[in-house]
């Protein structure tokens, strides 16, 4: 986040020193609550694109945990994926731990629903189309001894496209209710199953406007250093700023090389042992980064305002 609001600073100042070479309306944006996935949206409720002007074009710059400083990657289409937070409350009829036959046990419900639930992306998704369940959080119990009436379960669910997030999101409501239908749970104990906190749309990159980008990119750093990556199921908040109701913004964010080289050898040297990611607190990004940030960034604003 240092190295991201540095450059945003770097390029306003770069962009202000060069006024003699382009014109039009420069709107830059301190995006709040990113990892919260809810400043694009809060900005936007709150008036962006009608107390400030409406932009043409969307950019933005994203710190890369696995890229050489001195080198940018691009991703057209689909660059990071659509979220959703999905709780599931596993309800049971609780009893003694040595008498589970009197019981409904929520515990081995949730053990067969997680399981149940990987079979989502194994057999019921195309294999061409990526979606990722992952139970993150689970919580049942207090003693070794007692069967509890309820077990908590929060997921994170990732996809692209609408089609495979509605079905992906109807697929787990169905297992969680099947399962516990096949164990005997009483009707008036079924599952609750439901959304919970922000959803986040995927973020696309529209493809022309990454060609043109890339090749201002090129030409600034180096071709050899401009980099295709691939996409990530992680999730952006960014693409918000690209759909306004029927109008659809073209964006671009681009991902910003910061390990040191002797970094990325030591790595590979070691096997393949995972370099540290975003959020560990072991990674560690140059700071030369910064330089390559403003220079693109400040490049690509010159080319769409020239």
């Amino acid at each position: 986040h240092d190295i991201h609001i540095t450059s945003l600073v770097g390029t306003a100042r770069a962009l202000a020193s060069l006024k003699d070479r382009w014109h039009g309306t420069l709107v830059l944006i301190g995006q709040p609550a990113e990892e919260l996935v809810v400043g694009a949206k809060n900005m936007l409720n709150d008036g962006l694109y009608s107390r400030f002007p409406k932009p043409d074009y969307c950019l933005a710059l994203h710190v890369d945990s696995e890229l050489e400083v001195g080198k940018i990657g691009f991703i057209p289409g689909y660059a990071f994926a659509h979220s959703d937070a999905v709780e599931i409350i596993i309800r049971g009829v609780g009893g003694h731990g040595a008498m589970p036959h009197l019981a409904k046990d929520p515990i081995v419900i949730a053990a067969q629903t997680i399981l149940a639930l990987q079979t989502i992306a194994s057999r019921e998704t195309r294999a061409t189309d990526p979606v990722v369940v992952t139970v993150g959080s689970i919580h049942g119990g207090t003693q070794s001894n007692v069967i509890p009436n309820e077990v908590k379960l929060q997921l994170t669910v990732r996809t692209y496209s609408d089609i495979v997030r509605e079905r992906t999101l109807k697929a787990i409501e169905r297992i969680a209710k099947g399962i516990a239908q096949a164990a005997g749970v009483p009707d008036d104990r079924m599952p609750s199953v439901k959304l919970f906190g922000e959803s986040n749309p995927a973020t696309y990159n529209t493809p022309e406007l990454v060609a043109r980008v890339t090749d201002v990119f090129r030409q600034t750093i180096g071709p050899d250093n401009v980099i295709q990556r691939d996409p990530t199921m992680g999730a952006e908040d960014f693409g918000r700023f690209g759909s306004i109701g029927e109008t659809k913004i073209p964006l671009f964010m681009y991902r910003l090389g910061s390990i040191p080289p002797d970094r990325i050898a030591a790595s590979k040297h070691e096997g393949g042992k995972p370099l540290p990611s975003l959020h560990s607190s072991h990674y560690l990004p140059d700071r030369s980064a910064i330089k390559i940030g403003v220079a693109t960034m400040t490049a690509a604003a010159l080319d769409l305002l020239k």
